[in-house]
């Protein structure tokens, strides 16, 4: 109960910074469209690329928000018209903002998340960018190789003489371990071990831990040698990258749909996972990794 208050104060404290403290975001450095990320690598890349797209096809210039908080602040800023744009996963609107039970279907959500969107906030949901970040069971490719699995349901046979490293929300959460757990009848040698997010790969290859719990889209999946096992059961719900934009912004820019819209199925969880290790992994700057994947992907010519 603690935790929960406290959650609740850094929450409303991040929502004081964007509702009260800034009062105009665009009025700050003359930019027609302010384009904002959540704060994590991922989204520092989805949104610079956003913003680079946007520079280099139309006209508008794009002020940069980038870090701005999670879901919920996000949220709150586009809906009181502090920004503009920013990419969100289709699964944590659908049931984090909407309060929606949990759908499988990718399409069925999509659609659904696009007309409540419409209908409760004035917001455009846009076309998926190409690729999903959800969660990812992984084990150790040797393993996966040896004894031949490739999904969930086959690792469950091997689960009782394995450990499991997981962080502490993926074992809490509702549709997190307890929900996965159940489904598959995953049984583990001993109860998971709660581990930092940081450090669960390390624990992978080390083989302290058997199977860990990581993000679909992780730089470090392009570089070692581990295997994303399958959710053939379609345990967990789609979380599709989509461009959130205000309508209004949309009617007063038109070329700002274009714009968008020209991202549309661009990016694949391989070209993500790859992104996302050379900004981690290798420590480029995220402009110039922007940069060199929209000229490869034949998006860099300007059409001013």
């Amino acid at each position: 109960m603690k935790r929960f208050f406290t959650l609740c104060f850094l929450s409303f404290a991040l929502l004081l910074v964007i509702t009260g403290c800034t009062p105009n975001l665009n009025s700050s450095s003359g930019a027609n469209i302010v384009v904002a990320s959540k704060d994590f690598t991922e989204q520092d890349i989805l949104g610079e690329l956003l913003a680079q797209q946007i520079e280099a096809t139309t006209n508008l210039k794009v002020d940069r928000r980038f870090r701005l908080g999670g879901s919920f602040i996000c949220h709150s800023a586009i809906t009181s018209g502090k920004i503009d744009a920013y990419i969100e996963y289709t699964g944590t609107s659908f049931t984090g903002i909407l309060k929606q039970k949990a759908v499988n279907d990718p399409e069925e959500v999509y659609q659904k998340l696009k007309q409540l969107y419409a209908q409760q906030f004035n917001l455009e949901v846009m076309p998926s960018l190409g690729f999903e970040n959800t969660f990812a069971m992984i084990i150790r490719g040797e393993d996966a190789k040896r004894n031949n699995i490739q999904t969930l349901s086959q690792a469950s046979q091997y689960t009782p003489q394995w450990r499991g490293g997981f962080g502490y929300e993926f074992l809490e959460r509702e549709d997190g371990f307890p929900g996965l757990a159940k489904t598959y009848g995953l049984l583990f040698a001993k109860p998971p071990q709660i581990m930092d997010l940081g450090l669960v790969y390390r624990a992978l290859i080390q083989k302290q831990v058997d199977m860990v719990a990581g993000s679909s889209t992780d730089g470090q999946i392009s570089r070692l040698d581990v295997v994303v096992l399958k959710d053939d059961k379609k345990y967990f719900p789609p979380y599709e990258a989509a461009p959130i934009v205000r309508q209004e912004t949309l009617k007063k820019y038109p070329e700002l749909r274009t714009a968008i819209a020209s991202l549309a199925g661009k990016i694949s969880a391989d070209e993500m996972r790859r992104l996302n290790y050379l900004v981690e992994g290798e420590l480029r700057d995220v402009k110039d990794v922007v940069q060199e994947f929209r000229k490869l992907k034949g998006l860099g010519l300007s059409q001013r």
